[in-house]
Order: C-alpha cells, then structure tokens, then sequence
C-alpha cells in the first residue's frame, strides 16, 4: 500500500507540474499506461458541453495509426461508447476474439465489427482497456483507451490505482481545459482589436504577423492612410497581460489612429497626445509605442523625390531597415516609455529608404523568445535580416515568414511565452 501511495504521488505530481492542457493530455496518458501495464494508447478530447477544443493524442502512435484507429466505428469500441453517452459505457477491458472465433467471444456481447478486427490486426493489438474523463465542474471532458499487444487486462490493484489517478486527473484536465478556452478567447478578441487587412498604398508593400501569448498580452500594429497619399505606421506594448490589457491595447491604439489623422506629420506629437490620455486615463499603466509618418515615392507630398520616413519612438525598440546594400537599426533617441515619467519627450528620426528596401518594426517579444540576452538577440535578428535571399526581401510577408523561422526557436512562435509582433513596409 505504501508503495502504491508512493506511485500516485509521484504521478500526480509530475501532472501537477504541466501548465498546458497538451502537455497534461500527454503526461496523463502515459502514467495511465504505466500504471495498467499497457505500452501504447489514446485519449480522446470531447467535452460533452460541446464547446471544445477537441483533439485526438496517442500514446505510441503516430498520426496515420491514429487515422486508422479512427475509422472504426464508433459504437465498436468501448470508448467509443463512452463518447457517445451510452449508460452502459463505464469503461473496463475489451478482448479482440481471433478471426473465426464463434460470436460472443472476448470482451464484446456481440460479434466484434469487422473493421475493427481490421484495424487491431494492422496495429498490433489484442485487448485494450478503457476509461471515462468526467470531472464534477465540466462532466464529460473524454476517453482515455490504453492497447495491449497481447490479449490481457489490468489486475484488480492496477484498476484500483488508475481509478484513483484518473479521478484526480480529470480534475486537472478540467481546470487546464478552462485555461486553455480563456486563452483562446483571449486570443480571439485580441485579433479583432487589430487591422482585419492592411491598407492599399501606391508605392508601398505591407505584411504584418502577430502571435497573442497565453497570458493575453497588449502587444499591437496599426497601418493607416492619412491624407495626401501618406501612411501612418505603429507598433506598440501595453504592460500587464490578462483581459485588462487586452482593453488597455484597443483603447490605445484607437486613440492613436485619431491622433495620427490629426498631425501625423509630427510623430512626436502624436506620441506627446497619446501619453496625456495614457497618464489621465490608466495611470497605474506604462507603454511603449512607435510612430512613423511615411511619405512613399511618387505620392503628392513626395515633390518627385524618393521615400521619406518620419518617426519617434517611446522606450520602444529600434526599426529595422532591411536592403540590397545595407541592414542596419534605426539610431532612434533614447527615451522612456509613456507613463513613467513626468512628461514624455523626446526628438524624431528622418529616414529616407531607397528603392526596395523595407522597414521592420516589432515588439520585444520576438527577442525575448529567442532566449538570449538582448545584445545577442538584436544581433541575432540582425543576422536573419542580412541573410534573407533577394526573393524573400522583395516580399515583405515572405521576410516576416523568414524572420519568424531563423530567429525563433523551432522557427515557430506556437509556444512563445508573450505576445510577438512584426510588421514590414517594403518601399518602392
């Protein structure tokens, strides 16, 4: 008993210790297998409100055994059952009677569906036993199935010991799957706080990516017409995460807008208007921000000449400007961000772009994740930006692609821990 005890604790918290619903969904299910003596398994994700997420995770089995499994029928496997509600489906052991074998043999009262024979054989397993997820908040969150490759069962401890463990289980699963809606939500709104598309403008190409964190954080971009042809550029973090800063970032970034129509040809001032309402209307909260007025070649406001580019930045980090000849960061002033001093204040930068050349701005969070302190990481983004192929940096949606995958750890940004934003104007 004491060993058995010893075991549940262990497992359970090593449970305790996943922060995500996947990696619960995977850890559960491999204790699960340790603890009925199985080497292979499933579990299957489908909460009875209907409200999801709904996902497939094996244990053993890769993606096509998965697809086979999944063709058999549902009311054939006694998780299948599960499932489906049926009152008769608590779960237990399932044995695949050998072909020939007259009907009513093993763990079914019927003949066992063909496919289902099928599949076993395919796979490599002869008995398997099941168990349902409910949880007391959420009922129904699943099933959990484990394979034998032989025709066995667990013994009467080990169902003992799983039962104990999936009632737990399925009570962390249930505050992990409530964790992973809030997110998804939070994710949802956070995209429809943001630009649905980019703005067409003569002589400029625009991409734009953005990856909300778990947390929900504030990070944000904007790309706007002003009047004469030009173009209002603006990326930005709000401190905090969670809901509150989600609102905090539609709020600033609408007050922006309002303010870049209103003398985008100052960049400075839009910012000095932007930290008044900041400071007025959250005090208790700082941001960064960075305004650029662009004037494209062969607009109204160009006289004929080349791209111009006006911006100021609050404490946030430096444009990136990416060439045939030359990828170098913007000298942008040093200064805090708005609300955490007295008065903001601080001088813009004229750039002019050649031909072809593309301004990158983003926020913090693609450096944070890469890991690195952030002397390396600048020079790591740095890196990417030179060695982007000519065919990547004449598509500015292909170069935040390039950047993602050379800068990022595993070239995705799935699993970063906060908000990451990159937004590029190719100048023509």
């Amino acid at each position: 008993m004491v060993s058995d005890l010893t075991t549940l604790h262990e497992l359970t918290e090593r449970l305790a210790r996943a922060n995500d619903l996947d990696t619960s969904l995977r850890e559960f299910l491999r204790a699960g297998a340790a603890l009925v003596g199985a080497r292979r398994g499933l579990i299957v994700l489908e909460p009875s409100d209907g409200l999801g997420p709904t996902s497939t995770i094996g244990l053993g089995l890769g993606h096509a055994e998965l697809g086979h499994i999944e063709t058999v029928p549902r009311s054939a496997t006694s998780y299948g059952r599960i499932l489906d509600g049926l009152p008769d489906a608590q779960g237990g052991s399932d044995f695949l009677p050998e072909p020939g074998a007259p009907p009513g043999t093993g763990g079914f009262a019927a003949p066992v569906d063909p496919r289902h024979r099928e599949v076993a054989a395919r796979l490599g397993y002869a008995a398997s036993y099941s168990l349902p997820l409910t949880a007391e908040a959420t009922g129904r969150l699943g099933a959990a199935v484990w394979l034998y490759d032989e025709q066995a069962e667990p013994s009467d401890r080990q169902r003992d010991l799983a039962g104990l463990y999936v009632r737990h289980a399925a009570e962390h699963l249930a505050r992990m799957l409530e964790v992973e809606r809030s997110r998804s939500h939070l994710a949802t709104v956070s995209e429809e706080l943001l630009p649905s598309r980019l703005p067409r403008i003569p002589g400029v190409q625009l991409a734009a990516r953005h990856h909300t964190g778990p947390l929900g954080g504030g990070d944000w971009y904007d790309a706007l017409p002003l009047p004469e042809g030009a173009l209002g550029l603006a990326v930005g973090s709000v401190t905090g995460s969670g809901p509150s800063a989600v609102a905090a970032m539609g709020r600033l970034r609408a007050s922006l807008r309002a303010y870049a129509v209103m003398e985008g040809e100052d960049p400075v001032a839009v910012l000095s208007d932007l930290e008044l309402l900041l400071r007025l209307t959250e005090p208790a909260r700082a941001a960064t921000a960075l305004f650029a007025y662009c004037e494209p070649a062969g607009g109204p406001q160009s006289g004929g000449q080349g791209s111009k580019i006006i911006l100021a930045g609050a404490g946030h980090t430096p444009p990136l400007l990416i060439g045939e000849h030359r990828t170098e960061y913007v000298e942008t002033s040093l200064s805090a961000p708005l609300g955490m001093l007295s008065c903001w204040e601080a001088p813009s930068v004229e750039i002019e772009p050649a031909p072809g050349e593309t301004v990158l701005l983003y926020t913090d969070g693609l450096l944070h994740h890469t890991g690195d302190p952030m002397d390396r990481a600048y020079a790591r983004l740095h890196a990417a930006a030179a060695a982007a192929p000519r065919g990547v940096r004449e598509d500015p949606a292909a170069l935040c692609e390039h950047i993602l995958r050379t800068v990022l750890p595993g070239g995705e940004p799935t699993d970063a821990p906060e908000d990451i934003v990159l937004l590029a104007a190719r100048f023509e």
